[in-house]
């Protein structure tokens, strides 16, 4: 799948929250997830973001193509990013591991895929008659 570069920033930031709201250490604190990552210094930002991209990027990449709509988001069932994070899968796992690890990796590119923004048509390119 064609991602500009800022649906790919918003993907894995959105990623990033979900990892960070499932932190024992914040909800113990009850703070929000967006307060909790504005408040982190850029480095620390950094460090999480960069252990998601491996997992997350190839993946979103590696989705097939479909038309999005001006004011909709590119949207794919479980089955078939689980097919795609298989697929991208080193072998010599073990059965249980490697399904574990397929379902893990496709709800947090399922996440991803939440947080990017709707597109739009900034070109007024599309029409009625079009």
């Amino acid at each position: 799948m064609r991602f500009t570069e800022h649906e790919l920033t918003a993907a894995l930031a959105g990623a990033a929250k979900v990892v960070l709201a499932a932190d024992r250490r914040f909800r113990k604190r009850g703070v929000d997830v967006d307060t909790a990552w504005e408040q982190m210094d850029r480095y620390q930002r950094f460090k999480i973001l960069d252990a998601l991209g491996d997992r997350v990027l190839p993946v979103l990449v590696a989705l097939p193509d479909v038309d999005v709509a001006p004011g909709t988001r590119p949207t794919y069932d479980d089955r078939r990013v689980a097919e795609v994070v298989e697929s991208l899968l080193p072998g010599g796992r073990g059965r249980l591991r490697r399904a574990v690890e397929v379902k893990a990796r496709t709800a947090l590119v399922q996440a991803a895929l939440a947080a990017i923004p709707p597109r739009l048509d900034p070109d007024a390119l599309l029409t009625d008659e079009s």
